[in-house]
């Protein structure tokens, strides 16, 4: 391994190994497709990482101490554990650009989510969400949003902010309705809605101005005449 990249990935590890602790200043630390069942609260000493793979193992939790972690500013990877919640302490890895806390058992995302300013994309699918964060409308950054598999019934009022998002995939969740804070996005180009309840598509679909691609597949939804035209015209696809 070189001095500043520790990779563990398959490695049969039951626990973190110890030369972890004792490694001077690693700043990238692959600890993924593992068994490990806890992280110890020492990870908050590793100050020097930019990114951290914790994915394909089977934690149960994450230490409060992974909000020392502020230099992580690439990737933090939590995806296909056993979470069932994520510390409050995320909210201080501002300069944070990527997380995936994909494929878990979180019914909730910390409310300090919106801390996390400097989120370009977000992975939170197959979990079981019923609700984002109000403050979600923070990640002015924000490009990408993944929340398929959950449970979410709408999002919160502070999408709109999102000015920057290009790609949502809400698939596979329990909406009737799009979502009416997603109006006017400017730089949405990817609308994923697939599998959901939706019965109407609302007009004003058709004003959002880059949009690219609309899925609606397996849903039930009433389309407003012409509006399938009128955004074919424009260059966007539409699957229904």
């Amino acid at each position: 391994m070189d001095k500043l990249r520790l990779d563990y990935w398959r490695a049969g590890l039951d626990d973190v190994p110890e030369e972890v602790w004792t490694h001077p200043g690693p700043e990238v630390l692959l600890l993924c497709d593992n068994r490990l069942t806890a992280v110890p609260a020492r990870i908050g000493t590793l100050t020097a990482l930019h990114t951290l793979d914790l994915g394909h193992n089977r934690l149960a939790s994450v230490p409060p101490e992974i909000g020392a972690l502020t230099g992580l500013t690439r990737y933090l990877y939590l995806h296909d554990n056993r979470l069932t919640v994520l510390p409050d302490s995320l909210g201080a890895l501002t300069g944070l650009a990527y997380l995936n806390v994909g494929e878990n058992r979180l019914a909730a995302l910390p409310e300090t989510l919106g801390a996390m300013t400097g989120l370009v994309e977000l992975r939170a699918q197959d979990n079981r969400l019923t609700r984002l964060p109000a403050g979600l409308g923070r990640l002015t950054a924000l490009r990408e949003l993944w929340l398929r598999g959950n449970l979410l019934t709408g999002l919160p009022d502070s999408v709109r902010d999102l000015r920057e998002l290009r790609e949502l995939e809400l698939r596979d969740n329990a909406l009737e309705t799009v979502p009416e804070s997603l109006r006017g996005l400017p730089r949405l180009r990817r609308l994923d809605l697939r599998g959901n309840r939706l019965s109407e598509l609302p007009r004003w679909v058709a004003e959002l101005p880059s949009l690219e691609k609309l899925d609606l597949r397996w849903n039930d939804v009433r389309v407003p005449p012409g509006l399938l035209d009128e955004l074919a015209g424009r260059g966007c696809v539409t699957l229904r």
